[in-house]
């Protein structure tokens, strides 16, 4: 399976970094190998002093598909989850500065967290209204609703399919809103679709 992951997808988001609004959605990949292992604790890499967490809305796709109308994108999925893209944003700001690629920063073992947690399609009454929340050491660090997204799930998936063929297993990370800050050791992190909680990892 593969990490797909949508970046500078909530305004509030690009602002805060400080980026460019672009003018179709930003790809990146994570391998199997970045997949924190269930019930494991996230350990801050050496090569990193400033690691982020990133909350965001997941999509498990369910059959394979390649260059799929937005139309027909609903019938690739039945399955909604919650996760972290972990980055580290000091590393990535090297990297972007000599723009170069962003794997080294976003792709490490441990660095996408995917809730043990999937939610039924069917049971979410609308999936482009739907509020998801990360709250550290108890306080909410980042609110988002999917309204806010500027490409909504089934655009992304139309996009990403005339570029890469998706199979089944893949997971669709949908980017992240504002928020986003440091961890640090002995962090507790835990994550909300509406108030059922979806995951929950300690920081090492």
């Amino acid at each position: 399976m593969k990490i797909i992951c949508i970046g500078r997808n909530y305004t509030d988001h690009i602002s805060e970094l400080k980026n460019e609004k672009p003018e179709d959605p930003v790809i990146f990949q994570k391998p199997d190998t970045a997949i924190l292992l269930k019930k494991q604790p996230f350990f801050i890499p050496d090569f990193s002093n400033d690691v982020h967490y990133e909350v965001e809305v997941l999509v498990k796709i369910k059959k394979v598909g390649k260059h799929i109308q937005e139309k027909f994108a609903h019938k690739y999925y039945d399955e909604i989850g919650l996760g972290i893209d972990f980055t580290a944003r000091d590393l990535q700001k090297k990297l972007k500065d000599k723009g170069l690629p962003w794997e080294k920063a976003k792709a490490f073992d441990g660095a996408a967290v995917i809730g043990e947690k999937w939610l039924p399609k069917k049971e979410i009454k609308d999936i482009n209204n739907l509020n998801f929340s990360l709250l550290k050491n108890e306080k909410t660090v980042q609110n988002g609703n999917t309204s806010l997204m500027l490409w909504k799930i089934d655009q992304l998936i139309a996009y990403v399919s005339t570029f890469f063929t998706l199979k089944i297993g893949d997971v669709l990370f949908t980017g992240t809103p504002a928020g986003v800050g440091k961890v640090e050791t002995n962090d507790r992190l835990v994550g909300f679709i509406e108030q059922e909680q979806i995951f929950s990892i300690q920081i090492k």
